[in-house]
């Protein structure tokens, strides 16, 4: 397929559990070299969408079609191309790593020679050379969730589905996995991608999906949605008195919103509040551009939701 060729479509998929609708009516595709992130909060249809998409759960309507392919009708051929790390880590506790990708390896039915002739290559992408005789339960959670993205390209799939691959991990862990992600999309694989990290959609994501109670809300690229949706600076107010403050000079914001002790005035022209509040004294604030968190909150809400 020519670069930019579409690898993977969703049409009108929908799904309900007893009286709750989880996905709704939801569209997109994904091409070639691209990741696509999907954002939205606890609840918002993420994971019964992956699962949908690899045949786990059988939608109520609409269509899925992985390389011209139907799914899940001809969901174990597909699969053959597919790379998946799910939200927890499924790695087989009794082999060490290098037995975990050459077991994984033989699910796909790849000759002994081609498993053997990628483990040592996987391994050295996952930063995990030294410890291909140790088993999981030896591992950080950085490495567990390296060696489930390297088992993940037994196969040398063309498209990875990705859930949450880097929940519970530390910062460093967290930078070295993105750096793994974004070389293997210099490579030309493509990326589903679903996250609650917004900093992780910004580095790593061409387009995004903004789902809400199972329904696409937004789509597009991170800085147009963030120019489409918002204004450009945000001035956070800290502390005690922000409420205050709030109220006085919520008159030079856009918008302004409230969280615990702060306060985020939204504005396309910040002067006049980073003047008045420099006369405050004590008041802590901060001036920031606008971000995809700030997206994210505008779009779904600050209320805590469960699980859903």
């Amino acid at each position: 397929m020519p670069a930019g060729d579409v690898l993977f479509t969703v049409e009108g998929l929908s799904k309900q559990f007893g009286a709750q609708r989880v996905v709704d009516d939801l569209s997109f595709e994904i091409r070639r070299g691209e990741c696509l992130g999907v954002i939205g909060p606890n609840g918002a249809g993420k994971t019964t969408t992956i699962r949908m998409c690899l045949g786990l759960v059988a939608p109520d309507a609409g269509r899925i079609t992985a390389f011209g392919m139907p799914i899940p009708e001809r969901v174990r051929e597909a699969k053959s191309r597919i790379g998946v790390v799910s939200q927890f880590d499924s790695l087989d506790p009794d082999f060490t790593c290098a037995e975990n990708l050459v077991v994984y390896g033989r699910y796909f039915g790849l000759p002994a020679r081609t498993i053997a002739a990628r483990v040592p290559g996987l391994l050295d992408f996952a930063a995990l050379q030294s410890k291909a005789n140790s088993k999981p339960g030896e591992l950080s959670g950085g490495m567990r969730r390296r060696l489930s993205l390297a088992r993940a390209l037994i196969n040398d799939p063309d498209l990875l589905l990705l859930d949450e691959p880097t929940t519970g991990l530390d910062p460093q862990a967290r930078h070295l996995m993105w750096e793994r992600l974004k070389l293997l999309l210099q490579q030309g694989k493509s990326i589903l991608l679903t996250t609650h990290f917004m900093d992780e959609a910004e580095r790593l994501c061409d387009r995004l999906l903004v789902l809400d109670h199972g329904r696409k809300i937004a789509e597009g690229r991170p800085r147009d949605l963030i120019a489409e949706h918002l204004e450009g600076d945000v001035i956070e107010v800290y502390g005690d008195g922000a409420r205050e403050l709030g109220g006085r000079y919520g008159d030079l914001a856009e918008r302004v919103e409230s969280s615990g002790e702060t306060v985020f005035f939204y504005l396309r022209d910040p002067q006049p509040l980073l003047q008045r509040l420099a006369g405050e004294h004590g008041v802590r604030y901060l001036h920031r551009p606008a971000n995809l968190e700030d997206l994210f909150l505008k779009l779904t809400g600050r209320q805590i939701r469960d699980d859903a």
